[in-house]
């Protein structure tokens, strides 16, 4: 905070709502004399585009990011992830995408199923808000058009774009 400010810090952990419960009993335990408060934040949903033991960081673009290192530390995963990026094959990315046409009332869910326009799977459908969203994609699918079945609507259309800050090797 600026110095003279008299604002009071505030952090925000997001976190799986699967372990919130248990992560607040733990901060509130070790909060020992100081005058901390820890209250959840509802409007939050949790972790949809990422889901813990499901996404791999290759395929979430973390490399792109600086958010992978391959030279140094341990952490699980390393083999399979340091294989991948020397080999130079992702085969499937976690991409921006764009609805179109009847969106759904409420949301359309984590894990539907995205297809192509013969009805092959190109992907899911991670998260999203309004007619944006993330949906991890077979790169080799997205140039065609796409879609989402839904049970209410019938069929939303779904465009993939590859953002301008990829390095140009993967677009």
């Amino acid at each position: 905070l600026p110095e003279g400010s008299h604002e009071q810090p505030t952090f925000l952990l997001e976190c799986d709502s699967s372990v919130l419960d248990a992560l607040q009993r733990h901060l509130v335990l070790h909060k020992i004399r100081r005058r901390v408060t820890v209250e959840p934040c509802p409007e939050l949903r949790g972790v949809h585009d990422l889901p813990p033991g499901v996404a791999l960081p290759l395929e979430s673009n973390l490399a792109f990011m600086n958010g992978i290192s391959f030279t140094k530390g341990c952490y699980i995963g390393q083999e399979l992830t340091a294989r991948t990026h020397h080999m130079g094959v992702i085969r499937k990315r976690l991409f921006p995408v764009q609805l179109s046409g009847p969106l759904p009332v409420g949301s359309i869910a984590p894990g539907t199923s995205v297809l192509t326009k013969s009805g092959q799977a190109a992907g899911k459908y991670r998260a999203g808000l309004g007619d944006v969203g993330l949906a991890l994609l077979r790169s080799e699918k997205i140039k065609g058009p796409l879609h989402i079945r839904t049970s209410e609507s019938g069929l939303v259309a779904l465009t993939a774009s590859v953002p301008d800050w990829w390095p140009t090797s993967t677009k």
